[in-house]
């Protein structure tokens, strides 16, 4: 056991032997930090928290009561082998919320960014990928697999299906079930999951650019009303001006994809 003496630990806290916690880490009241944990500077678990598994936590990340990180997959084909979960700085992780480590068949490591909001009983199942500032409202579930881009939110009481990808600027609406992947940008609603448009609200209050919104609204309607499938107008989009934002959604669009895409009109 490595513990940094600017640390604080409650007395009713149990640390195995092995973890690691850095200065100025503070470790609440029936908290249980694994052997294999490693907790960066500053991180707070406030109480009842049990971090476990192979697991690293990084600077100025605060874990509210009841969390469970670094737990098992819920997976039935993990057999117990060696993962881990990598969480980044500057997160708030809220009461109930859940995050597995990886599985060999998903590369082994699940993975979240930094400066994330995950509020009250979110999941973040084995192997998922997460970016930076993404939040996930209250009871928000990611199955295995899922890729969330920099700076995707997602409405309460959502589901995002195994292995979709949410590029990067998405928004989806509360009670929503998403299945297929979502173009960067885009805008989701409805039980099943429609894509109704663009987070036009989401890019101006981050600042981008008139000229580069217009040619994202633009490149929305020739992907929706274009001729020929939807590959076909993304390959067009390569063509039309110069915005890097409607060529990260043409890149989006002509990657791999194992769920296929949400396409605009699509029930």
């Amino acid at each position: 056991m490595s513990v940094h003496p600017d640390a604080r630990i409650d007395p009713t806290a149990r640390i195995a032997p092995g973890a690691r916690i850095g200065a100025g880490a503070r470790v609440g009241p029936f908290c249980i930090v694994g052997e294999g944990v490693t907790l960066g500077e500053r991180v707070v678990l406030k109480s009842h928290v049990v971090v476990t598994g192979i697991t690293e936590i990084g600077e100025e990340t605060e874990i509210f009561p009841f969390s469970t990180i670094g737990e098992i997959p819920q997976d039935l084909k993990y057999a117990g082998e060696e993962t881990r979960l990598v969480i980044g700085r500057r997160n708030r992780i809220r009461e109930g919320v859940t995050m597995n480590t990886g599985t060999s068949g998903g590369g082994g490591i699940t993975r979240v960014g930094d400066d994330g909001l995950f509020m009250t009983g979110a999941h973040v199942a084995h192997d998922v990928q997460v970016g930076n500032r993404v939040i996930l409202a209250n009871q928000v579930a990611l199955a295995g697999h899922c890729i969330v881009e920099d700076d995707v939110i997602i409405g309460g009481l959502s589901g995002i299906h195994q292995f979709v990808r949410l590029g990067r600027g998405a928004i989806i609406g509360a009670l929503t079930m998403v299945t297929n992947d979502v173009i960067p940008y885009g805008l989701v609603q409805a039980p099943r999951g429609r894509l109704e448009g663009l987070n036009l609200v989401g890019l101006k209050r981050r600042g981008v650019a008139r000229e580069d919104i217009t040619a994202l609204r633009a490149a929305y309607q020739l992907l929706a009303q274009g001729e020929g499938t939807f590959q076909e107008r993304a390959e067009r989009l390569c063509d039309e001006g110069d915005s890097p934002h409607v060529r990260e959604i043409a890149d989006f669009i002509l990657s791999h994809s194992e769920r296929s895409f949400l396409t605009p009109g699509q029930e």
